[in-house]
């Protein structure tokens, strides 16, 4: 494995883009693990380990170390997920969770009555609860995008809002890709669509931020949200909602001192018990990783390897979606028939670790992973479908 190595691929929106090397070394991912599972949760980096491991020494001898510098670690985590959606520090508030961030998104939109509420079929229930129930408040009529036959979701979702004679959209939850399988749900075409229709845009970025570039700005959204467990490379517990201008005076889902209506910006909305030494630590170190890598440069590396795996998947007879039809970094693969019983564990068992999501295996590498897992992960997969493994990608770093 050659860890150092730099691989370039060309991409007509990034054309001065250089892919990031492999960044294993970061990591404690044995060299005979493949695991392509950043959609499920990240491996944390050691720098992520090591920050956490401060922070519980400082809980373990409070004595030893003055509370006072806990609330500018707080700000530190804040600015740093801001920077990496293109917002401002008072634009983000730091929750416990996309659903929290959720909760707290639904709460503070009032739709006209009678209104559509927009998503697509088979979303993640935490972009679907707390809507289902303002849309029950509020006599809104949920309309699910079904998932299209040719995979193209981001023009079906387009056709849905400029439907003639639908209900007046009210509210379009929406996510950049699928999280199934990576199918793409472009918000570049989709955004001004949303916002010429008069609609409130709220975006589920989890399957997005730490993989791809993401944008308030281009989007416009009116709450965003994402967490760090995932592609991020943080803990459990710490998720981020960025609330618009024009939605920052409104009303949280927690009462404490720290949120009271004195708060700039959507620190309105921030947590209860939110300066945790141990958590912000974890995710002020694993954001600042992406942000200096760049979103652009992860992109880039993934992309190549998810091309890749879709490549030898195809090989193998799996149906996967046309490259301009699916994420960089999320490649979901589908067996005419469905997928055989237990193939997750057979692979797992093969030190090969992949998600099954709705009928689709789920492949996800992030900066640790190389051309040596993509070769030992078909190889297990043609074993596991019963495939001679056949001449497979050359492995390289």
């Amino acid at each position: 494995m050659a860890a150092s190595r730099t691989i370039l691929y060309a991409c007509p929106m990034m054309p001065s883009i250089e892919a990031i090397p492999c960044q294993r070394h970061l990591f404690e991912v044995p060299a005979d693990v493949a695991y392509l599972d950043a959609a499920a949760w990240s491996p944390l980096p050691r720098a992520v380990r090591a920050a956490g491991e401060a922070g519980i020494l400082m809980k373990s001898r409070p004595w030893t170390y003055p509370r006072t510098g806990i609330p500018a670690l707080a700000e530190r985590t804040r600015a740093v997920a801001a920077q990496l959606i293109g917002a401002g520090a008072d634009d983000i508030a730091i929750v416990g969770s996309v659903s929290h961030a959720m909760a707290t998104a639904a709460r503070n939109l009032v739709p006209a009555p009678g209104g559509r509420l927009l998503r697509v079929e088979d979303e993640f229930p935490s972009l679907r609860y707390a809507f289902d129930r303002l849309a029950a408040a509020h006599d809104l009529f949920v309309e699910e995008v079904p998932r299209p036959p040719d995979g193209d979701w981001t023009g079906a979702v387009l056709e849905t809002i400029r439907r003639p004679a639908a209900n007046p959209l009210a509210i379009a939850t929406l996510t950049p890709l699928h999280w199934t399988d990576g199918g793409l749900i472009d918000l570049d075409r989709l955004a001004p669509a949303v916002h010429a229709s008069g609609a409130a845009l709220v975006i589920d970025a989890t399957q997005a931020v730490g993989a791809m570039p993401v944008d308030v700005a281009r989007w416009r959204p009116d709450f965003l949200a994402f967490p760090t467990y995932k592609w991020a490379l943080g803990p459990y517990g710490v998720a981020f909602l960025y609330a618009a201008p024009h939605r920052q005076q409104g009303v949280p889902i927690e009462e404490h001192t720290g949120n009271r209506s004195s708060a700039v910006g959507a620190r309105r909305y921030d947590r209860s018990e939110l300066n945790d030494p141990v958590a912000l630590a974890m995710a002020a170190t694993g954001l600042e990783l992406i942000a200096a890598w760049g979103a652009p440069s992860i992109a880039m590396r993934l992309r190549g390897l998810t091309d890749h795996l879709a490549d030898g998947v195809a090989e193998l007879g799996l149906a996967i979606p046309q490259p301009h039809l699916r994420a960089g970094h999320i490649l979901g693969a589908r067996v005419p028939g469905g997928l055989p019983k237990h193939l997750v564990d057979r692979l797992q068992a093969a030190n090969v670790f992949v998600s099954e999501r709705s009928g689709a295996l789920r492949f996800s590498p992030h900066v640790w992973a190389d051309l040596d897992d993509v070769t030992r992960c078909l190889a297990a997969l043609a074993h596991g479908l019963g495939h001679d493994a056949g001449n497979r990608t050359e492995a390289s770093g």
